[in-house]
């Protein structure tokens, strides 16, 4: 066995013992019932510090310490799982009310039947239990280098009894990790660097293969999942679009627009229609399950249906438990500690290109790569414990700090390495479940970098367009632009606040009544202030323009003109717009509809003739690659898109391109990494149609491998190109 082999091997050991003691397993080695012993000998130097601390609570010796430490484990063990199911009784009320005080009944409790020991009133017992997880959490995080052990073994104690008595059985279920953002050459490089032990450990040990597949225009989340989930990307033409027909601003990372989009996907046979489970999605991919997915919180239906409901045991265990909820909170202000330092470290070093990393972002960043992964996680375990067939998850951490560091900062890099710690304690988790599964990890596009066009150029495109077109804020009529605030950072966070805020009794009232300000029809929008404009905008005046940034993509609408407008219309409409923008040299290209040659792309020296496949003077589009010209014509042809499309230019030496938005990480566009994602699948599983082009593509490959593994036995697949294996070769199997 090599070095890599038998660290990983170690921890994994280390993992299965620890996850024994807490579930109160036959002691089976003296490694057990040291590690135990440990574990009791921290609590009581922990409690015996509370007592120290916290006036009003007194011990007699240091032994009557020891007894009250061990008395709480006991209590803890047998008690928590009856608070719990009497929490769910009373709905979220319950699970909050159990999430605050539970701990400091057990807590008092354990105090007052241990032999000289005085609990003087409730705040004591209250201040004390808080503080002796708190303190808990920070030694046994700091103890163990940050090892997730004994979170996990709490994740899986209360997702056993979440999943009660199931049905075993050897066909393996799939677990789908979608790693946002993640770009195929930051992932080879972080596996070659081995920084990255769990996927490095899968490739270099051959139970995996890493594919690079190619995202199509646009290089967005909502595209991408689109595809990836239902085979319909072509239905998303960027991350924020104008209906001119509805007179609409649609934005996919808002839970009522993300609905309308699902209904337009949907055609019952999603990647999770056979019984999955779709967690922290934009879409559902028609999963039965669908838990804090934006498309799902959209739903009146499912809010109603969420209000009868309450919250599921993996909610309650998460909440209720203080070790799991105060290890989230604790991390997470050590997580806004150090976005703080690591933004005054960029600006003191001078590192360019970067933008200001202040406000909301500093609590969004916290929510998203703590509090929410920890969340995802324990969902994720709860569903594998129930024997779930396909699960499919999308972490956006590394995908946020990106945006505003940079994709291969030292931050950046970071969350990467926290996301793959994770996957290995997901994958250690696979021993507990009924089946087998196997890991499919992902990502639906990839990130570019580079200075802003407002940091280039003193202003926004849309300041751009309106002093083209001659207009101001009074003269020629509002300008309605959706150039992003954090709706994309906020949207993960707007769905879980919007999906507590939509269960029924005192929980979902008080969210609801708290975030007044900030919500629209029952869904939050931690954004700005809220609502923005989407779904039900009314009809421009004729004199308006409409500038929608997605990335380094960005489009133009005039909604006074019905239909698609063309050059020759756009020209004599506003004479000097058009060539200001293609000789502008922050933008790549222009495309436009014409009269005599149909879709065009114009460069500052030349045009690509995107239907007649042909060029005249400098091809605009071959800074973009060979498949550039494919792509650019596709998107072009998709319903919804704007009159114009641009994309800004890239520096034909770093690959940075200019993005739309103030972020420093971007994509949407072409141009550097953005359209290079990722997939790493099981080595014995057959890829066909190599090279992946599109989320579609990838979405029929995954469906492939769910029905050759035994799933999908009840859906008409027909639609699905036959899978390419010859006749004889082995069906995927589970590779651990």
């Amino acid at each position: 066995m090599d070095e890599n082999q038998a660290s990983t091997g170690g921890a994994s050991s280390r993992a299965r013992v620890g996850w024994r003691l807490l579930r109160g397993r036959r002691l089976t080695s003296w490694t057990e019932v040291r590690r135990m012993l440990v574990g009791l000998v921290m609590a009581w130097v922990v409690l015996s510090l509370t007592i120290w601390v916290v006036p009003g609570l007194n011990a007699s010796t240091r032994w009557d310490v020891l007894v009250a430490a061990a008395l709480l484990g006991v209590l803890t063990a047998l008690l928590r799982p009856v608070v719990t199911s009497f929490a769910l009784l009373l709905g979220w009320v319950g699970v909050l009310l159990a999430g605050l005080f539970a701990e400091v009944g057990l807590f008092a409790l354990a105090l007052v039947l241990s032999p000289g020991i005085t609990v003087s009133g409730f705040w004591p017992a209250f201040w004390g239990s808080w503080l002796f997880a708190l303190l808990t959490t920070t030694v046994s995080w700091v103890g163990s280098a940050g090892d997730d052990t004994a979170f996990l073994s709490h994740l899986l104690g209360q997702s056993r009894r979440a999943a009660g008595s199931v049905t075993a059985t050897s066909v393996p279920g799939v677990v789908f990790i979608q790693l946002d953002g993640l770009s195929a050459p930051l992932l080879q490089w972080g596996i070659r660097s081995g920084d990255l032990p769990t996927m490095t450990r899968w490739v270099r040990t051959g139970t995996h293969t890493l594919t690079e597949w190619q995202a199509q225009l646009p290089s967005t989340t909502p595209a991408s999942q689109a595809g990836l989930l239902h085979g319909a990307s072509a239905q998303v033409p960027a991350f924020r679009w104008y209906e001119k027909e509805h007179g609409a601003l649609m934005v996919a990372s808002k839970p009522k627009d993300a609905h309308m989009i699902q209904q337009r996907l949907t055609d019952g046979r999603g990647l999770l229609a056979d019984g999955g489970t779709s967690i922290s999605n934009i879409f559902t991919g028609d999963a039965p399950t669908a838990l804090l997915t934006m498309s799902a919180v959209g739903g009146q239906d499912t809010r109603r249906a969420a209000r009868r409901r309450g919250p599921s045991r993996g909610y309650a265990a998460f909440f209720i438990n203080p070790y799991g909820l105060c290890r989230s909170l604790v991390l997470s202000v050590a997580e806004m500690v150090k976005e703080k330092f690591q933004a005054q470290r960029q600006r003191q070093r001078g590192v360019e290109p970067r933008i200001d990393r202040h406000g909301s972002y500093v609590l969004l960043r916290a929510v998203t790569n703590v509090l929410l992964r920890d969340l995802n996680a324990g969902l994720i375990v709860e569903q594998m414990l129930a024997g779930t067939p396909a699960i499919y998850t999308d972490f956006t951490d590394y995908d946020e700090i990106a945006h505003h560091a940079g994709p291969t900062r030292p931050e950046s890099l970071a969350s990467l390495a926290g996301l793959d710690q994770l996957l290995g304690v997901l994958e250690s988790a696979v021993e507990h479940a009924p089946r087998p599964y196997a890991f499919v990890v992902l990502s639906d596009h990839g990130q570019s970098q580079g200075a802003t066009f407002r940091q280039r150029y003193g202003q926004t495109l849309e300041e751009l367009v309106r002093s083209l077109m001659g207009t101001s804020g009074g003269s020629g009529g509002p300008t309605v632009t959706a150039a992003t605030g954090v709706e994309e950072t906020a949207g993960p966070a707007n769905t879980f606040l919007s999906q507590v805020g939509s269960q029924g009794g005192a929980t979902g009232h008080a969210v609801r009544r708290v975030l007044r300000h900030r919500s629209v029809d029952d869904e939050v929008h931690l954004e700005a202030g809220g609502h923005d404009g989407s779904g039900a905008a009314a009809p421009a005046a004729p004199a308006d323009v409409v500038v929608i940034a997605s990335g380094n993509l960005s489009m133009v609408w005039f909604p006074g003109h019905p239909g698609r407008m063309t050059r020759e219309e756009v020209e004599a409409a506003w004479p000097g717009l058009l060539p200001a923008l293609v000789a502008h040299p922050g933008i790549g290209y222009v495309v436009v509809q014409t009269r005599a040659h149909g879709l065009v792309a114009l460069g500052p020296d030349g045009t690509r003739y995107l239907e007649e496949d042909r060029v005249e003077g400098r091809d605009p589009l071959a800074p973009f690659g060979e498949a550039a010209p494919r792509e650019v014509l596709r998107h072009a042809r998709l319903e919804h898109v704007g009159d114009l499309v641009l994309n800004s230019a890239m520096d034909p030496g770093t690959g940075e391109v200019a993005a739309f938005e103030e972020l420093v990480g971007n994509h949407g566009g072409l141009g550097g990494w953005q359209t290079q994602a990722v997939l790493l699948h099981p080595a014995t599983w057959p890829l066909q149609d190599a090279p992946l082009r599109g989320a579609d593509a990838v979405h029929y490959q995954l469906v492939r491998w769910l029905r050759d593994l035994g799933h999908r036995r009840g859906l008409d697949d027909a639609e699905v190109p036959a899978a390419a294996t010859p006749a004889g070769s082995p069906a995927p199997s589970h590779p651990h």
